[in-house]
Formats: C-alpha cells, sequence, structure tokens
C-alpha cells in the first residue's frame, strides 16, 4: 500500500512539474512571436518556431504521463488514446517544416534589402529565453532520470538553449555593429538547425503509424533467435511494431512439440532481451500451421 501511495505521489510530482514547465514555455513562446512580429525579426520568429518543438514535447510527454497513470481504453479502443501522440507529433512536425521554410525563404528575400530590426528587443527575449529554459531544466532534471516521456521534453528544452544563444548573438551585434544581416544569418541558422529535427519527427512518427518494426529490432535476427529457442521447429507470423516511442508490441507463432509453457518462458526470455516486453506468443503443436491458416496471410 505504501509503495503505491508513492508511486501515485511521484506521479503527481511529475505532471506538476511538467504543467508549471508548459505554462512557463507558453508565456515565454507568446513573448517571442509578438516581439518577432512587431519587430519584423525573423531570427526571433524562427526560434519561436523552435520553442515550439518544446512545447509540444511537453504536452506529449504530458499526455503520456497521464495516460499511464488513469488509461484510457474501452472495447471500442482498446489501446486507448495512446496513438494521440503520435498524431500530435506529425501535426507539430509539418508546422515545423512550414516555420522552416517560411524563414529561409523570407532570409532569402531581405538579401540586399534587410530592414532595420532593433537589436535591444532581441537581446532581451533572448536573455528571458535562457532564463525560462534554465528554470524549466531545473523542473525537469530529476524527472528526465526516470521517465522517458520527460526525458524527451527535456532534451528538447536544452537543445533549445542553443537558438536562444544565437538570438543574443545577433542582438549583440546588431547594437554594436548595426550589421543589418545579423538577423537574417541567425535565422538561416536556428532555420537550418529546426529542419533535419522535424525531418527526423516527422519519419519517426510515420513510421509509427505505419506499423514498420522499430529502427533498433532486427526482425530477421529475432526469428533466427526465436527458432533456436529448444523444441522450436518453425516460427511464423512474427509482427514487431511500436505502438508510441518507448512501447514496442510483438506477436509470434511458434510450433513446437515440446512442452508449451517451457517454450513460452524462453521465447518471452528472448523477447525481454531485447526490449520487447509487451509480447503475444502462441505455441502451436506440428500440424497445427495448417489449421490455424497463418501461411495463406498476406501480412
Amino acid at each position: 500500500m505504501g509503495a503505491g501511495h508513492d508511486h501515485q505521489h511521484g506521479t503527481d510530482t511529475r505532471v506538476s512539474s511538467m504543467l508549471v514547465a508548459a505554462a512557463i514555455l507558453s508565456a515565454f513562446f507568446v513573448l517571442e512571436l509578438v516581439t518577432a512580429l512587431w519587430i519584423d525579426s525573423i531570427a526571433l520568429l524562427a526560434d519561436a518556431g523552435h520553442m515550439l518543438t518544446d512545447l509540444v514535447a511537453m504536452f506529449m510527454g504530458l499526455t503520456a504521463v497521464l495516460l499511464a497513470r488513469h488509461g484510457s481504453a474501452s472495447p471500442a479502443r482498446t489501446y486507448g488514446w495512446h496513438r494521440a501522440e503520435v498524431f500530435t507529433a506529425v501535426t507539430n512536425a509539418a508546422l515545423l517544416l512550414a516555420m522552416a521554410v517560411f524563414v529561409l525563404y523570407e532570409a532569402v528575400e531581405r538579401i540586399g534589402d534587410a530592414p532595420d530590426v532593433p537589436g535591444v528587443p532581441m537581446i532581451v527575449v533572448a536573455l528571458a529565453g535562457l532564463a525560462a529554459n534554465a528554470v524549466v531544466v531545473l523542473l525537469l532534471r530529476s524527472d528526465a532520470k526516470e521517465s522517458l516521456a520527460v526525458k524527451g521534453a527535456y532534451l528538447e528544452v536544452v537543445a533549445d538553449t542553443v537558438g536562444s544563444i544565437a538570438v543574443l548573438i545577433a542582438g549583440i551585434v546588431t547594437v554594436t555593429t548595426r550589421w543589418p544581416y545579423a538577423d537574417v544569418v541567425v535565422a538561416v541558422f536556428v532555420a537550418l538547425w529546426v529542419l533535419p529535427r522535424a525531418i527526423s519527427l516527422a519519419r519517426a512518427a510515420l513510421r509509427i503509424l505505419s506499423e514498420s518494426s522499430p529502427a533498433h529490432i532486427d526482425v530477421d535476427e529475432l526469428r533466427t533467435a526465436l527458432g533456436n529457442v529448444e523444441g522450436v521447429t518453425e516460427v511464423h507470423d512474427l509482427h514487431v511494431w511500436t505502438l508510441v516511442p518507448g512501447k514496442d508490441v510483438v506477436t509470434a507463432h511458434l510450433t513446437s512439440a515440446r512442452d508449451s509453457a517451457r517454450v513460452l518462458d524462453d521465447a518471452r526470455s528472448v523477447l525481454a532481451a531485447r526490449g520487447l516486453d509487451h509480447a503475444t506468443v502462441q505455441v502451436e503443436p506440428p500440424g497445427d500451421t495448417a489449421d490455424c491458416n497463418c501461411e495463406s496471410n498476406d501480412w
């Protein structure tokens, strides 16, 4: 009873920390976006787009933590709302790609006709961004060691510090040298910094939605390892996919004349060694494959 209470208390603390962090990031995102539009700074606009990744990562992590605590499965939705995190990632990636392309287009348009962007507001906002990131990092640092969902949001915030430093440098250069292209150069840097990460996020999300096998799982090697389990003569109907990041699922049919309970234990050990703890394994006696019609399936 005490252990359960401690786990619940730890989850509540984690949720509270993430909610406070999300509120801080949301406030700074609005500040940065409004300032970018006010002073016509594409460097700030690019960093605001990057800040959007922090916010989405935070809410995705928060959703994962809440689902882990409460769950949301129903007879019509046996996986609950876990995939909502993946759909959110696709939307986020699309927004980031659009933002990066827009910023790069604007940067090219400003070559030869760069507007006079004031440096002081850039410096103020960049310093505010560094302060916001520092507070969020302190809030999430301890929980990031215990939760993959929190770790993802934590790493996004750490990475965003690079954007804030770049904007700060642009502001300082603008104030001290009046060079009009500092804003443009930093905008291009931030856009190119965000672009590959947005593409990577989109690829990872689409890989999950297409039910592809996890990139870190060698399915052929897994099939061979299951086939090497004592007594197993055939492995078929093997499927490995990802529900959400950190939750890989596997199903497999094994043909064996050996005691099914022992085969099942050995097969689960093989899967667990590869991080595949959520597994459904069916052990069938020889000659039962035809009855289950597994070979005729085209998937």
